[in-house]
């Protein structure tokens, strides 16, 4: 009996000392981001593969030179990322070729990837020119939430669409996404218009995010997917509600769209950099009052996703990390 009691007693103070020393880690990591200083520098130039011309890279604090700018990360993708470019351009050349004030870039941020990404991008911005098609080399792995902020911060769009470079939605449903964005920006224009004010409001200077959505989907997922990964998602879930509130269902769909405006307030304050930054983009939509809506899109499952099981501890403490940072006040918001 003695030897039990010995027993739980030591598995006891094990689990205190691991949960001391887990919230002493999540305490330090909150405070080493505290100033936001751990990104990754911006490269000062685009280069032109073609001429071997330095090209001079906007920063989100300039104004919109583009229509819209779409942000891909990629991150060892040399397999998938060609065909998911390859239905973007032909997509946005053919509306570009109905509309003359339909102007579009497509940034690749290559995310330190070690196969052929860097070689497969180049490719395309030498067949569709460097004002089109554009690379950011991030030199080593940093997330995914790094690769678009990256990507966010150096774009020219007055909208900027983050997707996926596997191609899973469908790229026409952006037209979904920029719908629901104008029409927030001509509510806040008969707003103004009621008001006596002046309506000229250009859709860059309206704080707005869309979120796209694969919640409609979700009835049909319960009935395929093992037991256990529903019970995982779902306490996922319930997690994403505590740590971010709620309003959007499916935060993790890579396919969402900003207003340049929006872009700015929120990746120059976002610090998490892998898989829970879109979560963090939900708190600050809130935080900073940006207009967010949330619409379904196609999406298909794609063969060789960069998550899986293992990414939920990670995810988990990210979201703790998060929580402690802005609850506290030890991440400032920059406005």
């Amino acid at each position: 009996m003695e030897s039990i009691w010995a027993i739980l007693e030591l598995l006891l103070i094990s689990a205190i000392v691991l949960a001391f020393g887990l919230a002493a880690a999540i305490v330090f990591e909150t405070f080493r981001r505290r100033f936001n200083h751990t990104h990754v520098e911006a490269p000062p130039v685009f280069e032109d593969p073609t001429s071997f011309k330095p090209v001079r890279c906007p920063h989100i604090f300039d104004p919109a030179e583009k229509y819209i700018s779409l942000i891909i990360p990629a991150y060892n993708e040399e397999h998938r990322l060609p065909g998911a470019l390859e239905e973007t351009l032909n997509y946005l050349q053919r509306r570009a070729a109905n509309d003359s004030t339909f102007t579009y870039e497509v940034i690749i941020v290559d995310d330190g990837s070690v196969d052929g990404t860097k070689r497969v991008a180049f490719e395309f911005v030498k067949r569709h020119s460097v004002d089109n098609v554009r690379i950011i080399l991030l030199g080593k792995n940093h997330g995914k939430g790094e690769a678009i902020r990256k990507g966010m911060l150096h774009s020219r769009g007055e909208l900027l669409l983050m997707l996926d470079a596997d191609g899973a939605t469908r790229i026409d449903d952006m037209e979904k996404l920029e719908n629901q964005i104008h029409a927030v920006v001509k509510k806040g224009q008969q707003s103004e218009d009621s008001a006596g004010r002046d309506s000229t409001i250009k859709i860059s200077d309206v704080p707005a995010a869309v979120f796209g959505s694969r919640a409609h989907l979700e009835e049909k997922a319960l009935a395929t997917r093992k037991w256990y990964r529903n019970f995982l998602m779902k306490g996922f879930h319930i997690v994403v509600l505590l740590a971010a509130g709620s309003g959007i269902r499916d935060t993790q769909c890579g396919f969402k769209m900003f207003t340049r405006s929006a872009a700015r307030k929120l990746f120059l304050n976002i610090r998490l950099k892998r898989w829970c930054f879109d979560v963090e983009l939900v708190y600050l939509c809130k935080w900073f009052r940006v207009s967010m809506n949330e619409i379904s899109v196609n999406w298909t499952e794609i063969p060789g996703s960069k998550v899986n099981l293992l990414s939920i501890p990670n995810m988990l403490w990210e979201m703790a990390i998060m929580s402690l940072g802005y609850r506290t006040g030890i991440w400032k918001i920059y406005s």
